[in-house]
C-alpha cells in the first residue's frame, strides 16, 4: 500500500482544503453526469436531420451510458492500482475530443460511437471520485460528503434537458454535446491542483482479463435488448445475448479462481452490497430512462419546445436535491433499508401517475406532479444504495464499490433506457400498423415502414405530404402514447421487483450496523 499519514490518510475525517478537494470531484462528476442527460432532448431534433429510426435513437441515448457501463469496473480497479488522480485527468482529457465530435457528427453512426467514447472518457474519471471521497473522508463526513456528490451529481444530471432546450432554441442539435467543453477544462485544471495522488492505493496486480470479459458482458447485453425489437435483427438479437451470457459464466468462473479478482464475489455476496447494488440499478436507471421518454413525449405528444420541454423536469431536480442531503440523516436514525423503500416506493408512485395521467393535451401540473415523485424518490433512495456499497468493502477495495456505485447509474441507465427504448419502439410500430389497417388506405410498403419506423419518420413524412399531414401526426402520436405506456408498466414492475429485494433481503438498522462492524474487522485482520 502506498498511502502514508498524509492529508488523505484512511484515518482523517476529511483532506485538507475539503471543500476545494470535494468541489473538484463533484465537478469532475458533473461532466460526466450532465453528458448523460443533454442527448435527451435533441433527440426528435437528431431523429429529423438524419430520419433516424426509433433503435438509432434508443443507442444515441443510451451510447454514453453503455460505454460507461462497460469499462466502470475494469478502469476502477486500474485507478487503485496505478493512481485515481490520473483517472479524473485522462478522463476529462479524453472527454474534451469525445465531445467535439459528437457535436459535429456527419451522421447518426458517427454520433453513437463518439457518445460511447465520450462514455469511456467518463470511465476513467466518474468512478474514482466516490472512490476518492471513501479515501479521503471517514465517519459522519463520508456520508454528508457522498450525500452531496449524489444530490449534486443527480441534480446536474436532471439540469441536463434545461441545459439542453435552451441550447435548441438558438442552435442545431450539435450544440448540446459542446456544453461540457468548458467545465470538463475546469476540472481537469482543479483535479491537477487540488485532488491529492496516491491515497489508500493498491499494489497488487489488477486483473485484466476480468476487466475485457465485464465489458462484453455489459456491451453484449445492452445493445442485444436494443435490437431485439428490430424487424430482421432478432438473429443479431440472440446471439448478442448468447455472447452477454457465456462471457457472465466466464466471467464468474475467472473472478473465483484468479488470484487477485477485479471483482470479488465474496465481497459481493454480503448483504449490504450486493441488495443494495441491485437497488441502485433500478432506482438510477428509473430516472435516467424515465428523462429518455419523457423528452419524447413532451415534445412529440404535448407540442412543447425544446426549452419548455427542459424546463418541464425542473421539479424532478428541485426535489432531489432538497431531498438527497436529508437523506443521509434519515439512513443514520432509521437506516439503509427504511430509506431505499421510502425512496422507491415515491418512484412507483411517479411511474403509476405518468401511466394514469399523462395523455393528449394535458395541463402542466399533471406533468410535475409524477416529476416530484421521481426526484424525491431518487433522491431518497441514492444516498443509502451508494453508502451501503462504500461500507462494505475494505478501503483498499473502494474502486470494487465505487465502480459498483457507477455500475448501478450507467447499467440502470443503459439497461432501462434500453428496455423503455424497445418497448417505445416496439409499442410504436404495433399500434401505428394498427392505425394504418384501420385507415382502409391504399399505403404502400415503403410508406408503412417509413410511418412505423420512429416517430420523427412520420413527422417527415408528414412534412412532404401536408394533405394528410394532420392525420400522419395524430396516428403517430397515439401510436407513441401507446408505446410509452408499455414502458411504464416495466418501469412499474422493474421497481416492485427492486422492492421486494430490499424487503425481503436488506437488514434492518441494528443488523445493518452489525454487520459492517464484522466486515470491517474482517478486513482489517
Amino acid at each position: 500500500m502506498t498511502s502514508s499519514a498524509q492529508p488523505g490518510d484512511a484515518t482523517a475525517a476529511a483532506p485538507a482544503r475539503a471543500k476545494l478537494v470535494l468541489g473538484s470531484l463533484i465537478l469532475v462528476a458533473a461532466v460526466a453526469n450532465l453528458n448523460l442527460s443533454v442527448a435527451n432532448v435533441a433527440l426528435p431534433d437528431i431523429g429529423a436531420s438524419f430520419n433516424s429510426s426509433q433503435t438509432t435513437l434508443n443507442l444515441i441515448a443510451v451510447g454514453y451510458s453503455l460505454g460507461l457501463a462497460a469499462s466502470v469496473l475494469w478502469l476502477g480497479a486500474l485507478g487503485d492500482r496505478y493512481g485515481r488522480k490520473l483517472m479524473i485527468v485522462l478522463g476529462m482529457g479524453l472527454s474534451i475530443p469525445a465531445s467535439i465530435v459528437a457535436g459535429f457528427a456527419p451522421s447518426d453512426t458517427v454520433l453513437f460511437v463518439a457518445r460511447v467514447v465520450g462514455g469511456i472518457s467518463a470511465g476513467l474519471a466518474y468512478p474514482t471520485t466516490l472512490a476518492l471521497i471513501t479515501a479521503l473522508w471517514s465517519g459522519p463526513g463520508r456520508t454528508k460528503s457522498i450525500a452531496l456528490w449524489s444530490a449534486l451529481g443527480g441534480g446536474i444530471a436532471a439540469l441536463g434537458p434545461l441545459v439542453s432546450g435552451a441550447l435548441l432554441e438558438f442552435f442545431d442539435w450539435g450544440s448540446v454535446f459542446l456544453v461540457t467543453l468548458p467545465l470538463a477544462v475546469i476540472a481537469l485544471l482543479m483535479a491537477i491542483r487540488f485532488v491529492p495522488a496516491h491515497v489508500n492505493e493498491s499494489t497488487k496486480p489488477v486483473d485484466n482479463l476480468g476487466g475485457i470479459l465485464s465489458a462484453i458482458v455489459v456491451g453484449a447485453l445492452v445493445l442485444s435488448i436494443n435490437f431485439l425489437p428490430v424487424p430482421n435483427e432478432q438473429a443479431l438479437a440472440l446471439g448478442l445475448l448468447a455472447v452477454a451470457l457465456a462471457a457472465t459464466i466466464a466471467f464468474l468462473l475467472r473472478e473465483r479462481r484468479a488470484k487477485n479478482p477485479l471483482y470479488d464475489l465474496h465481497v459481493a455476496a454480503r448483504k449490504t452490497f450486493w441488495v443494495a447494488a441491485c437497488a441502485g440499478i433500478i432506482v438510477f436507471g428509473s430516472l435516467m430512462g424515465a428523462a429518455f421518454i419523457n423528452q419524447q413525449y413532451l415534445q412529440n405528444v404535448l407540442g412543447y419546445s425544446t426549452l419548455q420541454a427542459g424546463a418541464a423536469i425542473l421539479p424532478a431536480v428541485f426535489f432531489m436535491v432538497l431531498v438527497a442531503p436529508r437523506s443521509a440523516k434519515l439512513v443514520g436514525s432509521h437506516g439503509s433499508r427504511h430509506t431505499l423503500l421510502s425512496g422507491q416506493f415515491l418512484i412507483l408512485l411517479s411511474f403509476a401517475g405518468m401511466l394514469l395521467l399523462w395523455h393528449e393535451d394535458i395541463p402542466y401540473w399533471q406533468v410535475a406532479l409524477p416529476l416530484c415523485f421521481l426526484g424525491a424518490g431518487v433522491g431518497l433512495a441514492g444516498t443509502p444504495s451508494s453508502n451501503s456499497l462504500t461500507g462494505s468493502v475494505p478501503v483498499t477495495r473502494v474502486g470494487m464499490a465505487s465502480g459498483t456505485a457507477d455500475l448501478q447509474r450507467d447499467l440502470g441507465g443503459a439497461l432501462m433506457t434500453s428496455i423503455f427504448g424497445a418497448l417505445l419502439a416496439a409499442g410504436y410500430a404495433s399500434a401505428m400498423g394498427q392505425a394504418i389497417d384501420e385507415s382502409g388506405k391504399n399505403i404502400t410498403e415503403s410508406t408503412q415502414s417509413q410511418l412505423q419506423l420512429s416517430f420523427a419518420s412520420a413527422e417527415n413524412l408528414a412534412a412532404k405530404n401536408p394533405k394528410y399531414a394532420d392525420q400522419i401526426t395524430a396516428a403517430a402520436q397515439q401510436s407513441f402514447l401507446d408505446g410509452d405506456r408499455w414502458a411504464y408498466l416495466a418501469a412499474i414492475a422493474a421497481v416492485l421487483i427492486g422492492m421486494a429485494l430490499v424487503f425481503r433481503f436488506f437488514p434492518k438498522k441494528d443488523e445493518e450496523e452489525r454487520l459492517r462492524a464484522a466486515f470491517h474487522a474482517e478486513d482489517t485482520r
